[in-house]
């Protein structure tokens, strides 16, 4: 079927469902209902003092969302996954910004670039759930600043302490806000710093440490009841981050991100909200391995990406629909090097650029409605289109392509679709969620123009493809939950059939560029894969002031090949029980992983030991007058286990018994 013919029946889909909605009864209330989860942050409100660390990264808070995972080259920058799916496949942006790291080799994931201090919670949404803000195949993740406040005229700041055991890791955060009736500031800054962490029966990781500095700002003014006006900025600086599962190691990840917006609401009016946003960012990322022995050759390899993009969303209501529209874009340029420095210094240095310059413009429209025939009865349906240009602006990049694509020219355009549609049934103590979507995305810089991109992981160099096609997906969901007094079950499965799916295949007659790698590998697609995955949780509260809650999990992978896709987490569990009363509260976990029996051969994984571990943690709040002392304290991996997980790149062991403490003071 062609695009053209995509397009119009799914558009007649889409319209025939709004036509159709308009002889059903009204609404009775507002509602958003969809196939998100969101993971509350704001340590510094320390508001949810029950969470185990306050001041975990964001990387710790996004493990904890079930369908998430978190690939570690090492203790620092885990590069989020979704439904089993990476970067690539994701679209992961900042309150609806795009950020792009500018790391050939993913070691700066978006996330790495903000700190709990500046955001408020985090937006996981599954499949084509998450094309608000952009194409994607396997879901979104999107990192919310905290909404603006206006009230009377109010000082408050709070300053929070950590520290671990496990590689002598300290914390230290401040936050500070004045509020009044029309003007709110916040500022707030947090630092890290870490040696290298010890593995079960206390085996130094090398390579494992870091620094981290984050400062932040938001600032609004409230103009009249409708219109207020908003600025943020972030600066983030990461230093001297070890990275024991790579070859090589970070001097410098370096990103400065800021945005200019307008926000108007009204209660009576057809339009209930619209924000437009203007914003800018620019990363700068440089790996070395200067401080690494035996080194067969000496390498830098610094990146740059840098970003200016919009985005103008409103949400209407009338009559029985919730409509939501997003209009935005981006301009993207992002160029990495690498230079070779032999042994031999008679030797001349060698240099070519593995992100030639590549420039992308993105343009695209997000339509939804969400209309309610009765209040337990919920339809939606909602459409992307989108334009993409890819422009490569180096002559010498662009020649090293054509090498391997002689026919290729400079520039090439992309027209890019998505629809999903969901159905929500609500009757007394159940509720169910059924989902279809459709999606494409375009390739990624690296897919399309990377030049031998060494991946340690199967040890293959890679060289990208300009010509592939766009990766479509077909997908199917469902989420149920059932309550019965102090008990809570759900389930939920996720369906996704790939088309055209990007991966690397072996070229014998190309030779390798980095010493000790196995061969070349040409990105090109498999016809198809399928990726499915079921999660059971459960809650029973009993005594009152007691929790048992549990989860289990299990995801499939497999190419048209016949083999086993990469980064497919094995079965998984987890046990917890926790009391809390409204000062002080406990909790002992249980959590591991079954042996990954269905690993990826072709892709350099192993198959990964089974494995399972203890944590115990606490926290209590102690009052004095109108502030607030917070502790929270605990052991991690109670047992000293030594383990290593499927999503453990190069099977790097994960830290062994963490005793840590956080202190929060927080002064209204």
């Amino acid at each position: 079927m062609s695009w053209n013919s995509r397009f119009t029946t799914v558009l007649f889909m889409f319209f025939g469902f709004y036509s159709w909605s308009q002889e059903v009864e009204p609404r009775v209330s507002p509602d958003t209902l969809n196939l998100q989860e969101v993971i509350v942050l704001a340590p510094h409100k320390l508001n949810h003092y029950k969470q185990d660390k306050p001041l975990s990264s964001i990387d710790d808070y996004l493990e904890k969302a079930q369908r998430v995972g978190m690939i570690k080259r090492g203790r620092y920058a885990w590069e989020p996954s979704l439904n089993n799916m990476t970067s690539e496949r994701l679209n992961v942006t900042i309150d609806g910004m795009y950020v792009f790291g500018a790391c050939t080799d993913k070691m700066d994931p978006i996330t790495s670039y903000v700190d709990v201090s500046n955001i408020e919670q985090v937006t996981v949404s599954s499949g084509q759930e998450g094309t608000e803000h952009g194409h994607n195949i396997g879901g979104a993740i999107d990192l919310k600043f905290p909404e603006a406040k206006y009230g009377p005229k109010k000082f408050k700041s709070s300053l929070d302490l950590g520290y671990e055991t496990n590689g002598n890791y300290k914390t230290t955060g401040m936050d500070l806000a004045y509020t009044n009736t029309s003007f709110y500031l916040n500022l707030d800054g947090i630092y890290r710093h870490a040696d290298n962490y010890e593995a079960g029966g206390q085996e130094e990781v090398l390579y494992s440490q870091f620094e981290k500095y984050n400062v932040s700002g938001q600032m609004g003014y409230l103009f009249n009841a409708n219109h207020a006006l908003e600025a943020h900025f972030i600066y983030d600086k990461a230093t001297d981050v070890g990275y024991p599962a790579l070859p090589m190691d970070v001097s410098l990840a370096e990103a400065l991100i800021g945005s200019i917006g307008h926000n108007y609401q009204s209660d009576s009016t057809l339009v209930k909200q619209w924000e437009t946003k203007l914003y800018a960012n620019t990363v700068t990322h440089i790996m070395d391995d200067s401080q690494r022995v035996d080194v067969p050759i000496r390498m830098d390899m610094p990146g740059w990406s840098d970003t200016y993009g919009f985005y103008s969303k409103l949400q209407a209501e009338r009559f029985h629909h919730d409509l939501s529209l997003n209009l935005n874009g981006y301009y993207n340029r992002s160029l990495a090097e690498m230079t070779m420095y032999p042994n031999d210094s008679s030797q001349p240095s060698m240099f070519m650029y593995t992100w030639p310059d590549v420039r992308t413009w993105y343009t695209g429209l997000y339509v939804e409605d969400r209309y309610r025939f009765t209040p337990s009865k919920i339809l939606s349906a909602s459409m992307r289109l989108g334009y993409q240009n890819n422009r490569v602006a180096n002559d010498e990049g662009l020649e090293s392509l054509k090498i391997f694509y002689p026919n290729m020219g400079d520039g090439k355009n992309r027209m890019l679709f998505a629809f999903s549609s969901n159905y929500h049934f609500v009757k007394k103590d159940f509720e169910a969620i059924f989902g279809l979507g459709y999606g494409e995305r375009a390739p990624s810089v690296s897919e399309g123009y990377g030049f031998y991109l060494f991946n340690s992981f199967d040890r293959f160099d890679y060289i990208g493809n300009p010509n592939l096609a766009n990766e479509k997906s077909l997908e199917a969901q469902f989420k149920t939950n059932y309550r019965l007094d102090h008990f809570q079950i759900g389930l939920e499965a996720s369906y996704f059939h790939i088309m055209d799916y990007v991966i690397g295949e072996i070229d014998p007659s190309l030779s390798v560029m980095t010493i000790g790698a196995n061969g070349v590998k040409l990105y090109t697609a498999l016809d198809y894969a399928t990726i499915f995955d079921v999660y059971l949780h459960a809650n029973f509260h009993f005594f009152k002031r007691f929790l048992l809650h549990s989860a289990l999990g299990y995801n499939y992978g497999k190419g048209s090949h016949g083999g086993n896709l990469p980064l497919i987490k094995p079965f998984s569990y987890i046990a917890e029980v926790s009391y809390t009363a409204p000062y002080f509260n406990v909790a002992l976990q249980l959590q591991g992983n079954g042996n990954q029996s269905r690993y990826g051969y072709n892709y350099g994984e192993d198959e990964t030991p089974a494995y399972g571990i203890l944590n115990m943690n606490l926290g209590h709040v102690v009052p004095f007058h109108s502030n607030k002392l917070v502790f929270k304290y605990g052991i991690e991996n109670v047992l000293d286990t030594y383990y290593s997980t499927y999503a453990d790149w190069n099977n790097i062991p994960r830290e062994g018994r963490n005793f840590y403490i956080n202190l929060s003071v927080v002064m209204n």
